[in-house]
């Protein structure tokens, strides 16, 4: 991986505290979704968030875009990298484990490098990233169970699901480094998210219902969770650690996330994950390593 910078005690302390807010969205979401359904989750998620951006981005006196066409990039965006995998994910979890869907979240980065890969000429696909890639395919099979890969009953299409939506993520890297390069990161922030808002909320209207406030304390203290630290927060948090320790050293933050969620899931919701999610995760975490490069080449020398 391009972009190696050594790891400040800073650092990894900014890492692993994103590694934690993101490993608590998955609980988050999931008490939410005992009362809000998965359209209305998305919608309070990313509305509250897109206005505490703005909000910072007032204060600090950013320029806003007037471009039509970085609108246009900010609402793909929003659909690619928040409505697709942010719904994708609250169905699987009604069907899933918290710590299983933090499992399959984690392909992220292997879909990352598979899709630059594809898509952008400047990214090709070593050996090395071959390697990792592989492993880490082998990694999602092992968790999903082949067994499940045939048997399409809820349990194993929202393994999939969740899965599906790493994939949107990857094709949201993608556009984001062909049609957002040099906005500022917390203009693009704000700008996607008001996106994803414009398709959320009618989406969550036109398949929930009618948008209620009604709701127990507990349920708006998982939204508000998933909004202002999860999103809005783990955004502006995201940034400041990819300033300091660069893409490659930021990629770990994918190995960290699942231990907590599982560990979160287990404290909370009494989960218990079969043996072959641990192994998928261990074959998952070693194609990780090899994407990143910096183990392996130390071991060499």
């Amino acid at each position: 991986m391009a972009d190696q910078k050594s790891l400040s005690a800073q650092a990894w302390i900014e890492l692993l505290l994103l590694a934690v807010i993101w490993g608590g969205i998955f609980l988050a979401s999931r008490v939410a979704l005992n009362e809000v359904p998965v359209f209305t989750l998305v919608a309070h998620r990313v509305f509250w968030a897109a206005l505490i951006l703005w909000g910072v981005v007032l204060m600090r006196r950013l320029p806003i875009p007037r471009s039509g066409s970085v609108w246009v990039a900010f609402l793909v965006m929003g659909l690619l990298n928040n409505i697709i995998p942010f719904s994708l994910l609250n169905w699987a979890q009604l069907h899933i484990e918290t710590g299983l869907t933090s499992i399959f979240n984690a392909t992220t980065a292997i879909f990352g490098v598979l899709v630059a890969a594809l898509l952008l000429p400047d990214e090709r696909l070593t050996l090395r990233k071959t390697v990792g890639v592989t492993l880490g395919f082998l990694g999602v099979a092992t968790a999903i169970g082949l067994h499940n890969l045939t048997n399409f009953n809820p349990h194993s299409i929202a393994q999939l699901a969740a899965v599906a939506a790493t994939l949107s993520y990857a094709l949201a890297g993608v556009w984001a480094r062909k049609r957002l390069a040099g906005q500022p990161p917390q203009i693009a922030a704000a700008g996607m998210l008001t996106g994803a808002s414009l398709f959320a909320v009618p989406l969550a209207i036109a398949f929930d219902g009618p948008i209620t406030f009604a709701l127990e304390p507990i349920t708006w203290v998982a939204i508000a969770y998933c909004a202002s630290i999860a999103t809005a927060g783990a955004y502006l948090l995201y940034y400041r650690v990819l300033d300091m320790a660069g893409s490659g050293n930021l990629m770990l933050v994918t190995l960290l996330i699942p231990p907590f969620a599982i560990v979160l899931g287990a404290l909370t919701l009494g989960e218990t994950l079969a043996p072959r999610a641990y192994a998928g995760f261990a074959l998952l975490a070693l194609g990780l390593l090899v994407l990143d490069g910096r183990v392996f080449a130390r071991m060499k020398r």
